[in-house]
């Protein structure tokens, strides 16, 4: 946008830039407008050296004009007094003197007083102004950053990667960057410029060189967004995740609790063939994924939650907010998982500490004697058919002999 457009000669070309200008930034024209506004009542200001004086403009569209004024704000001798100040002649005006230029005038109203339009400034106003739009635009552009993200916080939204630098990912989510710290991305993740990622919102701060956005990928939270996207039941309320917990990379179990009858949580959250856990569980690079039926009655729910181990039986200790889960030998190591994995995640799902008891399978006489009946059967089969075999094989011998 050129500068020199203040002399207003041609009104189209000027608005024409300032449809430009806002399409580029992505600002509203209104703002855009305001802004320019600003810049000519600071050149003005500038040209007519009224430092400290409160200068506004006014650009009138359609008849290609510019008003200015000066206002201030009228005051009482009694009330300067009362706050032991002066009068500023550059902001304030006498209510006697008020009154002589509107009648209807009262103490604290704003008095415009029109001045003279100028035709064209000189080099100086002319950066001011310049220099003023630069400032008011950025201004502008953080502000609306800031109003569109703050919205956004706790959301999932999509951005591509712009670069890494120390182990810190900048991806493009439209009006700003997102960071995407080292301690918010999923461990051994690898990423490449140019991929489009799904990413959490985390917040969006206030900082000197203006606002950052923060972005995170390894939160409980970023399933749970994951899965409204992918599960309408999720999103419209009929399917309810109760609990959450995760270790990012590794593995997630997540309790889920149907709000109307008819409806299967989790296969709600499976979807037909597996399609919806999969869409969530690619774009978190494979990370294990239970989907655990939740249930208010704390045995049944502990026993969920050791999925995919089973459970002989649970007894609840409340006091101490312990729970000790009985499961056969055979299935010991898989109710633990790998490094205490399984029963760590059900104990934080839960919000119980959970012991792990390995317990014998006792069999009675009864089924001893069925036991052993079957196995001496499965013994005598076999040994029928290495007879049958062994004989077979003789045969084989003898027949060759003769030929």
């Amino acid at each position: 946008m050129t500068f020199k457009l203040f002399s207003m000669l041609d009104i189209k070309q000027f608005l024409m830039a300032v449809e430009q200008l806002a399409a580029e930034k992505n600002i509203p024209k209104d703002k855009v407008l305001e802004t320019v506004e600003f810049a000519i009542a600071a050149a003005y200001k500038k040209e007519n050296s009224l430092h400290g004086c409160k200068i506004k403009a006014k650009l009138d569209q359609e008849t290609s004009k510019t008003k200015i004024w000066q206002e201030l704000t009228v005051v009482s001798e009694e009330s300067l007094e009362e706050e032991e100040k002066k009068l500023n002649p550059k902001k304030q005006i006498l209510i006697e003197d008020a009154q002589k230029k509107k009648k209807s005038a009262k103490i604290g109203d704003i008095i415009k007083l029109p001045l003279k339009t100028l035709d064209d400034y000189g080099r100086i106003a002319t950066q001011t102004a310049k220099q003023v739009i630069i400032q008011k635009i950025k201004e502008i552009e953080q502000d609306l950053t800031i109003e569109e993200y703050k919205t956004k916080e706790g959301e999932t939204i999509s951005g591509i990667i712009q670069r890494e630098e120390r182990g810190v990912v900048y991806l493009d989510i439209g009006r700003s960057n997102g960071i995407l710290p080292p301690q918010e991305q999923i461990p051994n993740e690898h990423y490449s410029v140019g991929q489009r990622l799904k990413v959490l919102l985390l917040n969006i701060k206030e900082e000197a060189r203006g606002p950052i956005v923060f972005l995170s990928r390894n939160r409980a939270e970023f399933i749970t967004k994951l899965l409204e996207l992918e599960v309408p039941e999720i999103a419209n309320g009929s399917v309810k995740i109760k609990s959450i917990t995760r270790e990012a990379g590794k593995r997630s179990k997540i309790a889920v609790a149907s709000e109307e009858e008819g409806i299967d949580p989790i296969g709600a959250c499976v979807g037909q063939r597996g399609t919806r856990i999969s869409a969530v569980i690619n774009e978190l690079g494979g990370e294990n994924i239970d989907i655990i039926l939740w249930d208010k009655d704390s045995k049944k729910f502990i026993s969920n939650a050791l999925s995919p181990a089973k459970v002989l039986d649970v007894k609840i200790n409340k006091k101490e907010n312990k729970a000790e889960v009985l499961v056969a030998k055979d299935q010991l190591s898989l109710a633990i998982g790998k490094g205490g994995q399984n029963v760590r995640l059900a104990a934080k799902l839960t919000g119980w500490k959970i012991d792990i008891v390995g317990q014998e399978i006792k069999i009675a006489p009864t089924q001893k004697e069925e036991v052993i009946n079957d196995t001496n059967k499965k013994s005598k089969k076999e040994n029928r058919s290495k007879t049958n075999r062994s004989q077979a094989g003789k045969r084989t011998k003898t027949a060759k002999k003769e030929r």
